[in-house]
């Protein structure tokens, strides 16, 4: 099978795709990664170069040592990764150790993964740890009105969890465990990617201050609906701030535990807090 013609690749490209139509991605902003399955990789194996140069990756992720991915390219523009699939994005392989990565196929004419390899590698083993295997994607996108909260909400995760779970009944249901957040910090280094993977444990969402978000998910569909769930609810606060800072009304603790009860979520205590 030609790599472009895998259900995987083609699922990767049109998230690449829809992001950008979302304008989370100006210019070269934001990443997407994928652990590709033992069987997808099989089907297109013969298309795969086996003689790249080894190259660190910057951290050590011993669980998914010998893995694939599939990776946005640094630099790249995932406006242009559905016009150019194959110069933009890539498909790594990791060693036998998880310390090095070489490029498999892809960024045809030069380049690197993207700067943030060890964010998405370490989240990858803490999600992969975590899900019992079933996660697969790590998105990072700079989505505007998560963004613009950082600046006004205090970066805790008990506030960012309640906040944007009181703007839209279905937010408790779609990411239930909540909301993780990290202080400003240098991006692309080995410092933001453990603070995240911390995170990463217990959330499925990390904001970035002033920065952006990181989802994982189980597929592209869980992972993109996650992002754009939480991105929504953002965008209906800041409105909300706009008109006046107060709520005159909105969803109380108790109705988040009758909510839980009939969508069969657990809800942790520590985010329904009285105010």
């Amino acid at each position: 099978m030609k790599i472009l013609e895998a259900k995987f690749v083609q699922g990767f490209i049109r998230m690449c795709n829809d992001g950008w139509e979302q304008g989370w991605h100006e210019r070269n902003g934001g990443n997407l990664s994928y652990r590709i399955k033992p069987e997808e990789i099989e089907k297109i194996k013969d298309s795969l170069a086996a003689d790249g140069e080894w190259k660190p990756i910057g951290t050590s992720v011993p669980a998914i040592a010998g893995e694939y991915f599939m990776v946005t390219g640094s630099g790249k523009y995932f406006r242009n990764v559905i016009l150019d699939p194959e110069e933009n994005i890539c498909i790594i392989e990791l060693d036998k150790e998880g310390e090095n990565y070489r490029i498999c196929w892809g960024l045809s004419n030069g380049g690197r993964p993207t700067s943030e390899l060890p964010s998405h590698l370490m989240n990858h083993e803490v999600k992969k740890a975590a899900s019992g295997g079933t996660h697969r994607v790590i998105y990072h996108a700079h989505t505007t009105n998560v963004i613009a909260l950082t600046f006004v909400l205090p970066l805790k995760d008990e506030v960012f969890t309640r906040e944007l779970w009181e703007m839209a009944t279905e937010c408790p249901v779609v990411f239930p465990s909540g909301i993780g957040v990290v202080d400003w910090m240098v991006p692309g280094g080995r410092d933001i990617a453990i603070a995240t993977s911390e995170l990463m444990k217990q959330y499925d969402v990390a904001v970035w201050a002033h920065h952006g978000m990181f989802c994982s998910g189980e597929d592209f569909d869980l992972t993109f609906g996650l992002m754009h769930t939480v991105e929504k609810s953002a965008e209906i606060l800041v409105k909300m701030l706009s008109m006046r800072p107060d709520k005159l009304q909105t969803i109380t603790p108790q109705n988040f535990r009758d909510l839980a009860v009939d969508f069969h979520v657990e809800l942790p205590e520590k985010f329904l807090y009285e105010k």
